[in-house]
């Protein structure tokens, strides 16, 4: 196996991945979507759960191998890499969603949209905090102490959950303790009311246990390059994954598993099947030597923060721009999508846009343009 053939499957993870990503947030119908493609209302575990733990698990995949070229470098030059990519990820995830800076008021009329009403936490600010702590450990210290630091995460972001949230129950929407911390660090104004309320599924707090995941994808992208040629090194990978989901369906008993609050048993579970699928991969990728149809993914894994901010900014401007008394995006669902039925339709908008995004990717990618953030 060599290092080309590595990164194929490496590929091809994170393009499952945001390709998946695209489709469950972009259904035609929110009311008429297909429960596999919808999240957990609460407790438990859907497919769709399984998305974004996957997109940090390759985040720290690609790091693995980003390291070897690190050794070359000053510690200077290293930390200005690992802030500078921290801070432009975190930047854009604001400014996507406070775009497109302006909103129609009900009488029609163009207005800014204030600041003091914008998201601060989000997907991609996630995803920059995550990779920068799982950097700056991987960095400074040896694997197996940042293994051990973060089963520390995992176990004291289960205590402060026990300890300090407001009310009987620790894992209540609006009083478990990383609610109670983003509403008094933020304010409810700067937080996401997807659920109705002033509830961020990406909070500050939550984004402790989601290091974890970055650096389950590192130890695993490692692994691979130091045993993945071996029969006995895959089955490894393969069997940590299955302990790992044996562990998070134990744990799950008292710990449950909450992909909107991120609890360890979740993040257990998350990286283990990021262990499986990737094993799988590269077996069938590496060994067996099948990559029939698997461009179809590269195209997404080779521009995956791109893609998937053009995806978001298009959603944005389908719903901004209307068509007489209501958005393009519910016309273009109204009038086009739903012949084929409420839920088959909702299903093939959401292929629609995941196949527009894929276009632009294949135009990047045959010009051998890749956006670096």
């Amino acid at each position: 196996m060599t290092t080309p053939q590595r990164f194929t499957a490496l590929d091809v993870f994170r393009g499952m991945t945001v390709c998946f990503m695209i489709i469950v947030n972009t259904p035609g119908n929110g009311d008429t979507t297909y429960a596999p493609l919808l999240h957990a209302r609460w407790h438990g575990f859907t497919p769709t759960d399984l998305v974004f733990p996957s997109f940090l698990f390759a985040v720290g995949n690609a790091m693995s191998f980003v390291m070897k070229k690190w050794a070359n470098l000053s510690t200077a030059q290293v930390l200005t890499k690992i802030f500078k990519r921290t801070f432009i990820i975190f930047l854009l995830g604001y400014l996507m969603y406070w775009f497109p800076f302006v909103h129609y008021n009900d009488a029609g009329d163009l207005v800014a949209n204030p600041i003091s009403h914008t998201r601060i936490m989000g997907v991609l600010q996630r995803i920059a905090l995550a990779y920068c702590a799982a950097s700056l450990m991987i960095y400074f210290l040896k694997q197996e102490w940042v293994i051990r630091l973060s089963l520390v995460f995992l176990l004291l972001y289960w205590l402060v959950l026990l300890m300090f949230s407001g009310g009987t129950d620790p894992y209540n929407m609006l009083t478990n303790a990383g609610s109670r911390i983003d509403v008094w660090l933020f304010g409810e104004n700067h937080l996401y009311h997807g659920e109705g309320v002033a509830f961020d599924p990406e909070g500050l707090l939550s984004t402790l246990p989601a290091i974890v995941n970055v650096v389950g994808g590192y130890v695993a992208g490692k692994w691979i390059q130091e045993r993945g040629k071996t029969w006995e090194g895959l089955a490894k990978l393969l069997l940590a994954g299955i302990v790992l989901v044996i562990l998070a369906l134990s744990w799950d008993w008292f710990h449950p598993i909450n992909k909107k609050l991120w609890t360890g048993s979740y993040v257990f579970l998350t990286v283990g099947i990021g262990c499986i699928i990737l094993a799988i991969l590269v077996y069938v990728i590496d060994f067996l030597q099948r990559k029939r149809g698997t461009y179809f993914f590269e195209v997404f894994g080779k521009n995956p923060l791109f893609i998937y901010l053009l995806s978001e900014l298009g959603v944005t401007l389908l719903w901004f721009f209307p068509v007489g008394n209501q958005p393009l995006y519910s016309w273009l669902y109204q009038n086009i999508f739903s012949h084929a039925g409420n839920y088959f339709g909702s299903f093939l908008f959401a292929i629609s846009v995941m196949l527009a995004c894929w276009l632009v990717g294949y135009v990047l990618d045959k010009k051998k343009i890749y956006v670096r953030v």
